[in-house]
């Protein structure tokens, strides 16, 4: 389908050899402020749960873009999302499918919006990007880092313009947290801390029976690489709680708090060189993820970081940054500071100023697809900001201090247990 054959369809109806014109909303004829349709962004959808409906939604109120495909596993997500879209134009274009595969061969599409379980991201992503498909993908990028790696090849070598959903770098208040450390609104940085959700006690529910899963999910499909698992009655949003399918809170929330620690501090690009940590584990307990993790990393400048769950810190969730003249937290609650007149600090002249981000962050991805410039969370950030929760798991399993080589993204005299948590073997016939 390409830009112009949804209004072909809209346009007029053959009935007996007469061409019928149709009702045709204004919107398809690029009236009341939407953009015509030659000119619009055609977008399918991959994943259509909770984040990936949401995502959905917010570009399809963009008035420059265009859905024409949904995809997702579980058809009840997959026929709602499907015909919402087609609500939504007030018509029956948009084309549904199970297999994402399917749809990259049957739909031609400019940017994909993607949100599906951690263990397929590393999977769909080089996939959509050697189709030269532009993404918004979820964070965390991959779930292991050698799987980063091979997303940020693909992104780069196909030239596509990637967007991770960090939406917290399109926001002001920590666009502006970002900016009083970088210019030095209190000192020379000492040490920084991120505070994650902590993962309550009402995630220890043992280890639930066996049973059959639910008729609407193609369940084989959904485990897709990680090798085959009975079903015990987890399947949205709990399997962040297992370690195939997620690293818990820890990876779940890097692309969030310590996507903004690196920002800050100019390591988008760049990596710790040693890492530790010690994990909390629930035995005989379906989620194995940490339910408590504190690690601690250096950076090659000699900067430490501590990741830990919020409740092991001083500020609990957000990102503390400490100077020799103060200290700044922000969350999404707050932000604030250890004197009141920190918060008064202007930019000086030739300071580094932190691009804001004009009509939110999917706007962002949007004029970067149309510009071909560096969306605010590009992908070698997004890389970085999993590698070190991963870093940190890996620390945290194998009781060891890592020694990393940020350059390489390689470790350094590690065992070879650690050397096997950076990648995972794939369940044949999936091949990354």
């Amino acid at each position: 389908m390409d830009r112009r054959k949804f209004l072909g369809r809209a346009a007029a109806a053959a009935v007996g050899g007469i061409v019928v014109p149709t009702i045709i909303p204004a919107s398809a004829l690029g009236k009341n402020g939407y953009t015509a349709p030659s000119d619009r962004i055609l977008m399918a959808a991959i994943g259509v749960g909770s984040m990936g409906k949401g995502n959905m939604t917010n570009f399809v109120k963009q008035k420059d873009v265009q859905f024409v495909a949904v995809c997702d596993l579980d058809k009840k997500h997959m026929t709602g999302a499907k015909n919402a879209i087609n609500k939504f134009y007030g018509n029956k274009d948009c084309e549904a499918f199970e297999d994402y595969r399917e749809m990259l061969d049957e739909v031609k599409f400019d940017a994909a919006s993607i949100a599906v379980p951690d263990h397929w991201h590393a999977l769909i992503y080089t996939d959509v990007a050697k189709r030269k498909i532009d993404v918004y993908g979820e964070k965390p990028l991959v779930r292991k880092i050698y799987e980063g790696q091979k997303v940020v090849d693909a992104v780069q070598s196909n030239g596509i313009v990637w967007q991770t959903g960090s939406w917290q770098r399109s926001t002001e208040k920590f666009r502006r947290a970002c900016e009083l450390v970088a210019n030095g609104a209190i000192g020379t940085i000492k040490k920084v801390e991120v505070g994650l959700p902590n993962l309550g006690d009402n995630r220890v529910i043992g280890m639930p029976p066996v049973q059959d899963p639910p008729e609407d999910i193609n369940y084989d499909k959904w485990l897709g690489p990680v090798a085959y698992r009975p079903f015990r009655g987890v399947l949205h949003w709990d399997w962040r709680w297992i370690l195939d399918f997620s690293g818990g809170q820890l990876t779940d929330w890097c692309g969030h708090h310590v996507d903004i620690a690196l920002w800050s501090l100019g390591l988008d690009n760049t990596g710790p060189i040693e890492v530790s940590g010690v994990g909390v584990y629930k035995e005989n307990n379906l989620f194995d993820v940490p339910f408590e993790f504190n690690i601690d990393m250096t950076f090659e400048n000699g900067l430490p970081m501590k990741i830990a769950n919020a409740s092991q810190l001083t500020n609990g969730m957000g990102v503390t940054w400490y100077g020799d003249e103060g200290w700044i937290h922000v969350s999404r609650k707050n932000l604030s500071f250890s004197n009141p007149v920190i918060n008064d600090f202007k930019v000086p002249a030739g300071g580094i100023v932190f691009p804001k981000s004009e009509g939110g962050h999917h706007r962002n991805f949007l004029d970067c697809v149309k510009s071909r410039a560096l969306p605010l969370a590009h992908v070698e950030a997004a890389n970085r900001a999993i590698s070190a929760g991963l870093l940190g798991e890996i620390a945290m399993m194998t009781g060891e201090t890592i020694k990393w080589n940020p350059k390489s993204q390689s470790l350094v005299g590690a065992s070879q247990k650690a050397e096997n948590l950076l990648s995972r073997d794939y369940r044949k016939p999936y091949k990354l």
